[in-house]
């Protein structure tokens, strides 16, 4: 089948604006609950979550002080900011709007209705007594709209567009997550000892992956096995080496694929050679930025490729 690149580029951009919302309201949500866990002189500074989404700048032209009431405006109601959710929904609708004739119905209404909520109660969920609420609505919307197009799409072009954004924006994460985040506990690593594994646990559970590591892992959360599974395990939806060998297969069956699986693949063998015992923490942050270069690439190369056309 054929399929326009601007279509192909809306529906890459859809999945991975609508991922960068959940994402985003699953980090905030996990730092929410582990303040409330630990004792105050041991938590790690709200400007851990700018620093994770690479929003300095963006919050410099906001704010001063990278306090809690700051960064959870700056990310929860700042809808012009592009590191917040409302922005992420806003352009995720305007990628649907204008491609709904590839799309379910059932997308553009759902898709509306989570930019609707967002809009309405995003100012009003800053605070902590509407903080909660608003963020698992984020994510559990988010979640039916992914249901949804994963049990309507014919496997066609647009289905594997929207898998690759998908896809990549939940490995950029993860990278983003265990650079920033792995950096910061092994920074304060033993002075805390008591708490070292509520700040693991609250890494893992930024990335949905507490449940699944106890389940196949243990009950104890620690560096290397935590590092290891979100990085390498390939059971696992979130992990690195799922979302890079899901990326692949969806890339395969489209023509012209040559560059954008050679950088796939330059991305795998990259894994394949981690080894988290090996890692200390500046070695980790190396490591983690050479990877987030080659997923750039993978980015550029499938845009390169399918999106940008000559117009002479």
């Amino acid at each position: 089948m054929t399929m326009l690149s601007r279509v192909a580029e809306r529906v890459y951009w859809m999945a991975r604006y609508l991922e960068r919302a959940e994402n985003a309201a699953r980090l905030v949500d996990a730092y929410h609950h582990m303040v409330m866990d630990i004792p105050r002189d041991s938590q790690p500074g709200w400007d851990i979550l700018v620093r994770i989404l690479a929003a300095n700048p963006i919050f410099g032209e906001y704010f001063r002080v990278p306090n809690e009431q700051n960064v959870v405006k700056l990310l929860v109601a700042e809808s012009g900011a592009a590191c917040s959710i409302p922005y992420a929904v806003h352009a995720a609708r305007e990628n649907v709007r204008t491609t709904r004739d590839v799309l379910p119905d059932e997308v553009w209404e759902l898709v509306n209705e989570l930019h609707l909520y967002a809009r309405e109660h995003s100012g009003n969920s800053v605070g902590r007594r509407n903080r909660q609420q608003f963020l698992q609505e984020i994510v559990s919307r988010s979640q039916v709209i992914t249901g949804v197009l994963n049990s309507t799409l014919c496997r066609d072009h647009t289905y594997r567009f929207v898998k690759i954004g998908q896809l990549l924006e939940r490995a950029d994460m993860t990278t983003r997550i265990i650079d920033v985040g792995a950096a910061d506990i092994l920074d304060q690593e033993g002075a805390h000892q008591a708490i070292d594994h509520l700040l693991w646990g609250t890494l893992l559970k930024s990335l949905s992956a507490l449940g699944a590591y106890r389940r196949m892992i243990g009950p104890l959360v620690e560096k290397n096995a935590a590092v290891d599974f979100v990085f390498l395990e390939p059971a696992f939806p979130r992990s690195l080496a799922f979302c890079l060998r899901g990326i692949r297969e969806e890339l395969s069956p489209l023509s012209n694929h040559t560059q954008a699986l050679k950088m796939v693949d330059r991305a795998r063998r990259k894994l394949r050679r981690f080894e988290s015992e090996k890692y200390g923490r500046d070695e980790l942050h190396v490591y983690i930025d050479d990877l987030q270069v080659v997923l750039s690439q993978v980015h550029a190369a499938i845009s390169d490729t399918w999106f940008r056309f000559d117009t002479r």
